[in-house]
């Protein structure tokens, strides 16, 4: 590149930027992680209202077995709904844009969040249950569409560290679950329908300024035609009037989407030049529920009492833990741009892996040998570090950064039903895995974590500090196709003028 002209997304951090990251992920984020925690601390008094509810309709109590199974449905609603709202994505971003779906995702937290709000004095547990799976919806779509969005606001200096911040608010969303849920705040028979009714704050603060930021200028561009639209927004975003080569980078891709034309689920299958982007998100989704997160949150509880904590205290370390994710996530904002994507995917997987190996055997010695115990909170906690770094906050990036735009709905939409699909199975089978393997049941983690960081290694490029087109031109190589068709031969040109 010539002195003097200005590398395409190579930009500050402007006070738009941070304030359109900081609506998007708190108004929608920060729900997905609220809750997938909110309904763990209050479990024993809810289920007590379900019970309760069933004897003043029938003037008998429901048996444990049929109190279990509903609470279970409960919980599993979330899941289910998050895989709905995957299979909504490609569809809702494509006709009403990223930043008209998540304006119209808010309608999906809000009500849900008035019935749950409503459920204890309407007398109906039904409605909490409908509710999750309405509030799952929402998270579904955000969980894809926010990483999307932001992805594509970004200047590429910077992309990594905002695809960290949807992550962070999820951390924060778990964390701020778990402390309204502590006994002396929101746990208590008049606190529950507060708690569960919150999650409908952060929606109507996103839909209350949300509207004031603009659309992603690729999608205003390449999808909808309309060129100066998109150059209006990155003038704003960017703060400058200096946007053309950024304005130029995107159009060049869109003279390559139109040579491809839109890619739908079956098509991006189907397209070798997309085979290895296509297996990698799989794997890295896969990797990253499958890796036992979720177990490792289960299962803590019952480490902490057996390494002593009583059972008043356990609520407390919890939040600790909570607190160490938050902290760990955040640091990985200010990393993923110096250390890379690969680097931290590595990284955290490794340390994951290794920590369910020393879980594993810290578990079946606690019994014979001192202070294992704690060596099972180290893993733990050693474990939540892991997964902070890399596996919990890169995959939704990397889905952005790999994919163009006619590709990048579908690839969401794959993305996101195989991460629901994955924590579904999780949450579903982890308690017979549990009741058959005890201890050893981690071991299937961490050959899950050592098998996803050898995929990595050997598959997955470093995509820090590149265009879409750059990263797009990797994958070509990776693929074995053509880089371009013949007639598009100013894409070549385009390659040189960044090569300058």
């Amino acid at each position: 590149m010539q002195r003097g002209e200005e590398d395409p997304g190579q930009s500050r951090f402007t006070l738009i930027l941070a304030l359109v990251t900081l609506v998007a992920a708190f108004g929608s984020s920060f729900q997905y992680g609220y809750n997938v925690s909110v309904v763990n601390s209050p479990s024993e008094i809810m289920k007590n209202f379900y019970n309760e509810t069933y004897y003043k309709r029938n003037s008998e109590y429901m048996s444990s077995t049929v109190v279990t199974l509903l609470w279970s449905v409960t919980v599993s609603m979330f899941p289910l709904g998050g895989f709905i709202g995957s299979l909504m994505v490609a569809p809702m971003v494509n006709k009403c844009g990223r930043k008209g779906t998540l304006l119209i995702n808010n309608i999906f937290s809000i009500v849900p969040a008035i019935l749950m709000g409503c459920s204890k004095v309407a007398g109906s547990f039904e409605l909490i249950i409908f509710s999750r799976i309405v509030v799952g919806i929402c998270a579904g779509l955000s969980s894809n569409v926010v990483p999307m969005y932001l992805g594509e606001l970004a200047p590429k200096n910077l992309r990594g560290a905002i695809g960290v911040v949807p992550q962070l608010f999820i951390t924060v969303g778990i964390l701020t679950a778990q402390i309204f849920g502590l006994r002396i705040i929101l746990t208590s028979e008049e606190g529950w329908p507060i708690l569960l009714g919150l999650t409908g704050i952060p929606a109507a603060l996103q839909l209350l300024f949300l509207p004031f930021f603009p659309e992603s200028p690729r999608y205003t561009l390449i999808q909808k035609g309309d060129e100066e639209g998109a150059r209006k927004a990155l003038k704003k975003l960017r703060n400058s009037d200096d946007v053309e080569a950024e304005v130029e980078e995107i159009r060049m891709e869109d003279e390559l989407e139109r040579a491809a034309g839109r890619v739908s689920v079956l098509k991006l299958f189907a397209t070798k030049s997309l085979r290895w982007q296509l297996i990698s998100i799989i794997i890295l989704m896969a990797g990253q529920q499958l890796s036992g997160v979720n177990a490792i949150y289960y299962y803590a509880d019952q480490i902490y009492g057996e390494a002593g904590v009583n059972d008043q205290d356990v609520q407390y370390v919890t939040v600790g833990t909570g607190a160490v994710n938050v902290l760990i996530t955040f640091s990985a904002i200010f990393i993923v741009e110096r250390l890379g994507r690969r680097l931290l995917i590595l990284i955290g997987f490794s340390i994951c892996c290794l920590a369910c190996i020393v879980l594993t055997v810290a578990l079946s010695l606690q019994d014979t040998v001192a202070g294992m115990p704690y060596v099972s909170i180290a893993c733990v906690i050693a474990y939540v570090v892991g997964h902070a770094i890399g596996p919990s906050p890169i995959p939704s990036l990397i889905i952005t950064e790999i994919f163009l735009q006619s590709s990048r709905p579908a690839a969401f939409m794959v993305g996101g039903t195989v991460h629901w699909l994955s924590n579904f199975t999780v949450g579903l089978i982890f308690p017979f895995i549990q009741e058959g393997l005890g201890a050893y049941s981690f071991i299937i983690f961490g050959v899950i974590c050592l098998l996803t960081t050898i995929y990595t290694y050997f598959i997955v490029p470093e995509t820090k500090a590149k265009t879409f087109m750059e990263i797009n031109r990797i994958f070509t190589k990776i693929n074995k196709v053509s880089e371009v068709q013949p007639e598009k031969q100013e894409l070549q040109d385009f390659k040189l003028s960044i090569a300058l």
